[in-house]
């Protein structure tokens, strides 16, 4: 501990100076290598060439973070930014180059263009280091998210990705073109989010968010798309990291396996359960994770990608959490809590391989199989007394696909091509016990076992070319997704999904684009799976894909100086969205929460609309300054009665959303940064009163029945977060210290959301009743405070 101590109070820098940057340049399509290209440390005047199997090599370079340039003539200019050098770990990359075009002679632009061949204004690029000094972020990509245009989130202890007023399971996430079902730790089946990120961060090179314009060999996503590009393994040696953070302890092995292979591995395990017990909460999560990349490159034209990605959570109650608590209301709330979150625990994995397959004439095969399995159990006991007659909630379930995908990637006749077919075999295991209270004060018992499996095929096809000396860019994609679950799903016309992007370059910096499509998904396994007296109710309902056609358009301009502005309108428009029909209410104007959402009768039926604009302006780090600023207004609204324009706030709709952030990096080693965070408040449902009072209803329910009736009527008020971040790096001869210091909520600003339902109790606990009624107690339900954290980062 004194060592350590003393570190932070002095600044020792000693390294060797045989820190380097390599790595190799292939072609994109015909993964051959590319000799000379020009490869160059951005702003440094450092450089070299690629030799003729395409390798370079930058030697003699001081630890710190670096822009690395690569272009060739004919081919796209690639930039990678904030590439970490550091006395224990030297940088290797893959870079793969893409051809802008057969008459490069002929382009009258004033100078090549900066954008990619192909990148509309919806998507953006995160880069790793974003995510690592994002203030507040936990190294939380989840968390890092909310900075970006578009991306509302629920002021909790949640991780719900809300993009342009779609719900949290809109969302697909690719690692290294594998899908993987989730991201978070502790995820509501049915639909997403969760309290911690799944993923580390160490493991990640890049993302690309997709906001629109999706790719037609992505599907089963109707609001965004995230693409992870992980880290190579050090070809040379083997490296550690090892990273004490605010919530867990993690440890990173990369290395070489052998003359063409590499590996990175990381685990990680929480003590947040320990934390939260020390601090008497009332809950007690605990979370273990592990992640794992492997790469060969068996030859010259072929590559084998295998990763692993997977979880063990578990969240308990801290029965103890009031024991010694005098503050009448923490003792309110605490106790709320017990009474309502159960014991839940879930697992689940990813483990999938990619392989690639370049032809000697040009284009590549990709091969992909995967398989991911989610395992979910919840119980809950009335009083939180384990007896039989006490059950409420007895849930477990288990969703598993089997996927394998085929791509070809070419071009012919000047037009990029990509084609392909994915196949699914699913299978959905479910055993309920639940014990309900409807909105109108019915008593319910759900008891029902189902085991549901069927295939689901999707096919797709994707080209595009420029035109006009490079100036105009056209993109056409088509889809088609169909399942053998009922008539209506399996019939392969129901579900054509056509899209199509034109932008138009006014000039090498600034361009206009345009872009439609109608986008396809399957409603939760939970939805599909719901029995009712041994039926699959929502399969005779004839339940359908949900459907959403998007209609965005915009201005993007890049600064010689890396800075990116955009303006950016967009129009979402769904239908077959899931109707509750024991409740009457769309399921979009539920929300989410702890749980599970959907396992209940639907029908098709729900329609909603969600629309706005959005401004962005980012630098990416040059000169050592970084910054960000994004707005966003929208509206998202759906219907409540069934086929009926008759729109409400969903639960996502949150009007006015602001960020900025900013970050320096300062010599000898210093980095400061903030984030500053505005919100108008998101809707909410009142209480029905009257009937959650009832005293055999509140023993079934121990919450408020919400009245559905005045559905997100009400709102919560705007909030806004500031946070910071220093940090200090320290070099030695042959390992790294990052020692940081995260402030959350520096003006310890306090959110209030609708209040909790609850009864009043007299001293033994028991509530109170009066006129066959329980009295009510509205429990203040407040998030945000000030908290500090340190971390220490060591690189061997």
């Amino acid at each position: 501990m004194r060592f350590f101590i003393l570190i932070l109070f002095f600044s020792i820098n000693i390294f060797s100076q045989d820190t380097k940057i390599s790595g190799k340049v292939f072609d994109k399509y015909t993964g051959k290598p590319i000799e000379f290209a020009n490869v160059s440390i951005v702003e440094k005047g450092l450089g070299s060439t690629t030799d003729s199997t395409g390798f370079f090599v930058i030697n003699n370079l001081n630890p710190g973070i670096y822009n690395l340039q690569v272009s060739f003539i004919g081919y796209q200019t690639e930039i990678l930014y904030e590439l970490k050098l550091t006395p224990s770990r030297s940088i290797y990359q893959i870079i793969e180059l893409e051809q802008v075009g057969s008459n490069l002679d002929e382009i009258e632009l004033s100078a090549q263009p900066v954008f990619p061949k192909e990148n509309p204004i919806s998507i953006k690029e995160i880069g790793s280091s974003e995510i690592k000094r994002s203030p507040g972020g936990n190294r939380d990509i989840s968390k890092v998210i909310q900075s970006f245009p578009g991306v509302a989130t629920s002021i909790s202890f949640r991780n719900d990705i809300i993009i342009r007023g779609g719900a949290p399971n809109e969302n697909v996430f690719y690692l290294d073109g594998i899908e993987v079902p989730n991201i978070n730790h502790f995820s509501t089946q049915g639909s997403s989010g969760g309290p911690v990120g799944m993923l580390n961060v160490d493991l990640i090179e890049s993302v690309d968010f997709y906001s629109g314009a999706f790719p037609a060999n992505r599907g089963n996503t109707l609001s965004s798309i995230f693409e992870f590009s992980q880290k190579i393994g050090n070809p040379e040696k083997l490296n550690m990291n090892f990273t004490v953070g605010s919530s867990d302890l993690a440890v990173l092995f990369d290395g070489p396996l052998g003359p063409k292979s590499s590996f990175v591995l990381s685990t990680r395990r929480s003590y947040l359960q320990f934390l939260f017990k020390a601090l008497q909460l009332p809950f007690l999560p605990e979370y273990n994770d592990i992640q794992f990349k492997y790469l060969n490159r068996l030859s010259d034209q072929s590559e084998l990608t295998i990763i692993g990605l997977g979880a063990i959570d578990n969240f308990a109650l801290n029965r103890e959490a009031n024991e010694g608590v005098d503050d009448l209301a923490t003792l309110a709330r605490n106790q709320y809590i017990l009474d309502n979150i159960p014991v839940n625990d879930q697992w689940n994995y990813t483990i999938g391989s990619r392989y690639r397959y370049f032809m000697p004439t040009g284009g590549f095969h990709t091969v992909v199989l995967s398989r991911n399995h989610l395992f979910n159990t919840a119980v809950k006991y009335d009083d939180n007394i384990e007896v039989l007659d006490n059950l409420i909630l007895d849930y477990s379930s288990e969703e598993i696909e089997n996927k394998v995908r085929y791509e070809y990637t070419f071009k012919k006749w000047g037009w990029d091509f990509n084609t392909g077919i994915g196949v699914d075999y699913i299978q959905y295991l479910n055993e309920t016990y639940n014990k309900i209270s409807t909105s109108g004060g019915d008593i319910l018992e759900i008891n029902y076992d189902s085991k549901l499996d069927f295939f689901k095929t999707g096919l797709f096809a994707q080209m595009s070319n420029q035109f006009f000396n490079e100036r105009v860019l056209l993109s056409f994609g088509l889809r088609s997704d169909f399942n053998n679950y009922d008539s209506s799903m399996s019939n392969v016309l129901n579900q054509l999904s056509p899209r199509a992007l034109i932008s138009y370059y006014i000039n090498s910096n600034l361009k206009f684009s345009v872009n439609s499509g109608i986008y396809y998904q399957l409603p939760p396994y939970t939805v599909m799976g719901y029995r009712d007296s041994g039926i699959l109710i929502n399969r005779q309902n004839k339940l359908k894909y949900i459907k959403c056609t998007h209609f965005v358009s915009g201005f993007e301009y890049i600064t010689n100086s890396n800075t990116k502005i955009s303006l950016e309108g967009f129009y979402k428009e769904y239908h077959n969205y899931p109707f509750l029909v024991r409740d009457s209410i769309s399921l979009a104007n539920l929300g989410a929460d702890f749980g599970v959402i959907g396992d209940e009768e639907v029908s098709s039926s729900s329609m909603g609309r969600s629309y706005g604009f959005e401004l962005f302006t980012q630098r990416k780090l040059t000169k050592g300054i970084y910054g960000l600023l994004s707005y966003t207004f929208s509206f998202s609204q759906f219907s409540n009665t069934e086929n009926s324009k008759n729109y409400v706030s969903s639960s996502w709709d949150q009007r006015h959303i602001i960020n900025l952030c900013a970050a320096k990096k300062f010599k000898r080693n210093w980095e400061f940064g903030f984030k500053w965070r505005y919100t108008s408040g998101s809707p909410y449902t009142p209480y029905n009163q009257q009937i959650s009072m009832q005293p055999e209803v509140w023993s079934v329910n121990g919450q408020g029945i919400l009245d559905y009736t005045n559905i997100n009527s009400l709102r919560n008020p705007s909030f806004h977060q500031l946070d910071i971040r220093v940090d200090k790096k320290y070099y030695f001869k042959k390992w790294t210290l990052n020692v940081y210091l995260d402030i959350e909520n520096i003006y310890n600003k306090v959110a209030f959301l609708g209040p909790y339902l609850s009864v009043i109790r007299d001293e033994l606990g028991n509530p109170i009743e009066n006129a066959g009624l329980y009295q009510p107690e509205y429990i203040e339900n407040t998030y945000g405070q000030f908290l500090p954290s340190i971390g220490l980062i060591i690189e061997l």
